[in-house]
C-alpha cells in the first residue's frame, strides 16, 4: 500500500523529453527534496482507450487504467497533472484520465462508495506547457481542474505555466517555470489553501505575523 503522503505526477504528453515532462520532473524533484514520496507516470503507459457506453454491461478498455486509478491515484495525498496545451485545452490523454474515472465511481461498480470517499480531500497542482506565452492560453484548463477539485471536495493549490516549442525549451522561459514547478512539488502538501464562502469563519488577516 502506498503512503498517504505520496505525490502522484501524471504527464499527459507522449514525449518523454518534452516540455511537460521537464516540468513534471521538476515537480518530482521538489517533492522529494521536501521529503515526500513522489511517483511520476506517463498516461500513455496506462491508457489504451476512452470511456465507453456508460451502462452496467459496458466493458472498459483492456489497458492499465484500473491500476493507475485504483492503486496510484486513490491512495495519493497530492496529484499534479502536467499537460501540454492542445487547441487551448488539456491533452486527450489527460482528459481521458478524468473521463475514465466514471467507471469506478458509478454505482454500477461494486466498490463505488469506497472510491467516492477516497477521491475526496486531495491536493491538486497543475503544470501547463504551451507555445503561446499570453496569460489566458491555459485558463480553460485551470477552470476545469478547479471545478474538479471543488466537485471532489479537494484543494487546487496552484499551477505553473511555461512557454516553449522545441523539446525542453520551456527551461529558457525567463519566468523560470522550472523553478516554479519545483516549488509546487515541494509545497503541494503544505501550502495554505482557502476558498471562502460568505459564511466561512475567518480571521482579520491572511498571513500570521512574523
Amino acid at each position: 500500500m502506498n503512503s498517504s503522503h505520496d505525490i502522484l505526477i501524471l504527464v499527459g504528453s507522449p514525449r518523454r523529453d518534452g516540455n511537460s515532462a521537464l516540468l513534471a520532473r521538476a515537480v518530482e524533484e521538489g517533492a522529494r527534496e521536501a521529503g515526500a514520496s513522489a511517483r511520476l507516470r506517463f498516461l500513455d503507459d496506462y491508457l489504451g482507450g476512452f470511456l465507453g457506453d456508460r451502462t452496467s454491461h459496458s466493458v472498459p478498455p483492456q489497458d492499465r487504467y484500473a491500476e493507475l486509478f485504483l492503486e496510484e491515484f486513490l491512495p495519493a495525498a497530492g496529484v499534479v497533472f502536467c499537460t501540454p496545451i492542445y487547441w487551448y485545452g488539456m491533452s486527450a490523454q489527460t482528459k481521458a484520465f478524468f473521463d475514465r474515472s466514471f467507471t469506478y465511481y458509478s454505482d454500477t461498480y461494486p466498490h463505488h462508495a469506497d472510491v467516492l470517499a477516497r477521491m475526496q480531500g486531495k491536493r491538486f497542482g497543475l503544470t501547463l506547457a504551451s507555445e503561446e506565452s499570453y496569460p489566458g492560453v491555459g485558463l480553460g484548463i485551470v477552470q476545469q481542474l478547479q471545478e474538479f477539485a471543488r466537485y471532489t471536495h479537494s484543494a487546487f493549490v496552484g499551477y505553473v505555466h511555461g512557454s516553449g516549442n522545441r523539446r525542453g525549451e520551456v527551461a529558457r522561459d525567463p519566468r523560470d517555470p522550472v523553478a516554479a514547478a519545483r516549488r509546487l512539488g515541494a509545497h503541494l502538501l503544505q501550502w495554505p489553501y482557502t476558498d471562502y464562502r460568505i459564511d466561512t469563519p475567518r480571521g482579520p488577516q491572511v498571513w500570521a505575523s512574523p
